[in-house]
């Protein structure tokens, strides 16, 4: 399962192989031995790797095993790797309040993050690549508990350029017609808002910028209008770089903590930690928000 998991890790025989210290071809038989032992074909033999949906169940219990492996040496005083915690969380999340709810988890304990949107975080849970995730899903991954951490609020804004050369007419009456910035061609938002405003969507015109920092530059450098979170969105409100074009309206995006069902203290720590940075980060969430089904505790 070690040699399962680099080559899923390191995406190809070849490359496990040099992680490993052994040659392509313990790897293969190592893996071929696998799946011989449950029965399933667990690896789509493309570049790179990926798991097949019975070798993400045994990826799961992989890290699942690796972690308590190194949960126990550090329990014990036994030297050993790190405790290393992988999550995947979205862009605008790691851009803003993330990235400070790390430093809350105690010392001694890594991450390895993997930035992706909101709406596909629970994949790398299916897949068994991560063991914990930021998303808008309220629905558990099977094997996993969900928690409600708040609302990301978004700000409909534009440069001063932008609104002196485009909107000549209220913004609400115009929004189908002028350029927008969208993260990616998976990202959804301006057009909910759109629709918000009682119009079809966000216009043709689109500028695809995935990145966060880079996204508020194209907004601000006048490429079109967006959504921007009101943490990003606030100083260059107040210092005039952007203007607010629908006052008092804005986009909430619920997110959750998902995390497997695994006593691991590193991932324990690590879900505190997130848990009381997003209180006082994001919008407090709704009652609708609410997991259907939750877990008296994250620790579970």
């Amino acid at each position: 399962m070690r040699t399962l998991l680099a080559v899923v890790d390191e995406g190809t025989f070849d490359a496990a192989a040099a992680a490993l210290h052994v040659t392509p071809s313990a790897v293969s038989q190592r893996v071929k031995a696998l799946e011989q032992g449950t029965g399933r074909v667990l690896l789509l033999r493309t570049k790179p790797v990926r798991p097949t949906e019975s070798g993400e169940v045994v990826l799961r219990l992989a890290r699942q095993l690796v972690q308590l492996e190194r949960d126990a040496r550090a329990e014990l005083g036994v030297a050993g790797e790190p405790a290393t915690v992988p999550i995947a969380v979205n862009a605008d999340s790691l851009a803003t309040w993330f990235l400070p709810a790390l430093t809350r988890v105690p010392e001694g304990i890594c991450f390895e993050l993997h930035r992706e949107d909101e709406e596909r975080t629970t994949r790398l849970l299916r897949e068994g690549v991560v063991m914990a995730a930021v998303t808008s899903s309220a629905e558990a991954v099977q094997g996993c508990s969900v928690s409600a951490l708040g609302r990301m609020r978004y700000l409909p804004v534009a440069s001063p350029d932008f609104v002196a050369r485009w909107l000549d007419r209220p913004f609400r009456r115009v929004i189908g017609d002028v350029p927008v910035v969208v993260f990616d061609r998976h990202d959804e938002l301006q057009d909910k808002f759109a629709r918000t405003l009682r119009r079809p969507g966000a216009g043709p015109a689109r500028h695809y910028v995935p990145a966060s920092e880079g996204y508020v530059d194209a907004v601000i450098a006048g490429l079109g209008w967006g959504l921007v979170p009101a943490a990003q969105a606030g100083p260059r409100l107040a210092s005039g770089a952007l203007v607010l074009l629908e006052p008092g309206r804005t986009m909430d995006v619920p997110l959750y903590w998902q995390q497997w069902k695994l006593h691991s203290p590193a991932l324990s720590a690590t879900a505190r930690a997130v848990t009381a940075a997003a209180k006082d980060a994001l919008v407090p969430p709704k009652p609708r928000d609410r997991p259907a089904l939750r877990l008296s505790s994250l620790d579970t």
